[in-house]
């Protein structure tokens, strides 16, 4: 008879709850939806840097030559760009969560960005005239846009498939089609979020962002500015990784918008000459943990590629090395392999939550200046993308600090693995049997 084998609760539960969390409809919209706006963040960074960037000498002879006035008028492209990200996020979200049901997403984002408009509170100025505040289409109203991106999508869907729709002749040009396909569910949808608002304002809450932020943005913002919390996010993201599930697209998934609302926050405060108020944003993690890629393999990479006497770890870290530096590690996490090798799990999830220690004990001590609200690609090398985020060369310095404790980390790990490869390579029959 089989013997049986004990019941895993990770294996057989945590694992597979991931793995569906991970390839979930929902999940996959928003990290999609949102990861539409990073184009724009990324321009808007750039003319940041231009207009901040942080040298005294440089900063006087661009206003000697411009004018004193040149970077306000530079930062007009940041503005517009920073400023429209929940916005974008509402469309992308609805565009791929009705795309993901095979539903006209055209039509169900633009329903989705009307009934996110009709949440936000109009103000009136002197002269009587109704505007909206720009600060709605910006970090402050990304949570309302998830929300509305997500349920007011699924809302649509539900009654596109329950055929709620003015049908047209298939002669009908298909745009012209989708458009009256949308009046009936669209009108549906844009009347129940009227009365929800028209009852919100009744209350002392007075409006629906008002409410979301009560209840979830802020609270989530300020648990997940805290060592504990950033420490949390990162061991989900190593832990699913050695199970070969996306960590970091899982985690993101859910987190983004609190991280790029905190960077958001972080540039506005920059712009205005205020002090920085947060540390855990998604620079902090990209630029500053996941050096290498995730599990901050980079020092890694460099003992394959410099100290390994194995053949076989010597030959891999001519390959992984080159990547690794642009913090693309997938070579490492399959080909070493990383993903279901838990002789690797110790160091890979240790290695990130030292580096989430050391920066963040160095930013709240101010001996490393906070992110500030530029937005790197991830796959911008170390050293530079430390003092790119930050504006200052204590941010290259912390990153040089983490690479050298995460080599000292996976030194033990590594070689013993060059040691056991090595012992193979001189004797084959040894190894076979």
């Amino acid at each position: 008879m089989a013997e049986k084998k004990p019941n895993s609760f990770i294996t057989d539960k945590v694992i597979p709850l991931a793995g569906k969390l991970a390839s979930s409809r929902h999940l996959i919209a928003l990290r999609d939806g949102m990861t539409l706006a990073v184009p724009m963040i990324i321009i808007g960074s750039v003319f940041m840097i231009i207009a901040q960037f942080p040298i005294q000498a440089y900063l006087d002879f661009m206003a000697s030559v411009f004018g004193k006035n040149w970077a306000t008028v530079l930062q007009y492209p940041t503005n517009a760009s920073f400023h429209i990200m929940g916005l974008i996020a509402v469309i992308g979200i609805s565009y791929n969560l009705a795309k993901s049901y095979k539903v006209d997403p055209i039509s169900a984002s633009i329903v989705s960005m009307g009934a996110f408009v009709l949440t936000i509170p109009l103000k009136t100025d002197k002269a009587g005239a109704l505007w909206i505040p720009l600060t709605q289409f910006d970090s402050a109203g990304l949570f309302t846009a998830i929300i509305v991106g997500l349920f007011i999508t699924d809302f649509y869907v539900w009654m596109v498939h329950k055929n709620w729709t003015i049908k047209m002749p298939d002669t009908v040009p298909p745009a012209v089609s989708n458009s009256f396909a949308a009046l009936f569910p669209g009108f549906i949808v844009l009347a129940l979020v009227w009365v929800i608002r028209l009852g919100v304002e009744a209350t002392p809450m007075q409006s629906i962002p008002n409410i979301i932020s009560f209840f979830l943005a802020t609270p989530l913002s300020h648990l997940s500015n805290t060592l504990p919390g950033a420490l949390v996010a990162e061991f989900l993201v190593s832990f699913l990784w050695v199970f070969g599930i996306h960590g970091a697209n899982v985690v993101s998934g859910v987190m983004m918008p609190i991280w790029l609302t905190a960077l958001n926050q972080n540039h506005a405060a920059f712009t205005a000459g205020k002090a920085l108020p947060n540390i855990v944003t998604t620079s902090f993690f990209d630029n500053f943990v996941h050096m290498g890629g995730s599990g901050a393999t980079i020092g890694l990479a460099m003992l394959l590629a410099f100290a390994a006497k194995s053949k076989e770890l010597k030959t891999l870290g001519k390959l992984v090395a080159g990547p690794a530096l642009f913090n693309i590690n997938e070579p490492i996490l399959f080909g070493l392999p990383i993903v279901m090798n838990y002789r690797m799990l110790v160091p890979f999830i240790l290695t990130p939550l030292i580096n989430v220690t050391t920066t963040y004990i160095g930013m709240a001590t101010n001996l490393v200046a906070r992110p500030m609200g530029v937005y790197i690609p991830w796959t911008t090398p170390p050293i530079l993308s430390g003092f790119i985020a930050t504006g200052h060369i204590s941010g290259s310095v912390m990153q040089i600090i983490n690479i050298i404790l995460d080599t000292l980390m996976y030194w033990f790990f590594f070689k013993s693995m060059d040691k056991e490869k090595l012992a193979e390579e001189l004797d084959p029959k040894s190894a076979k049997a």
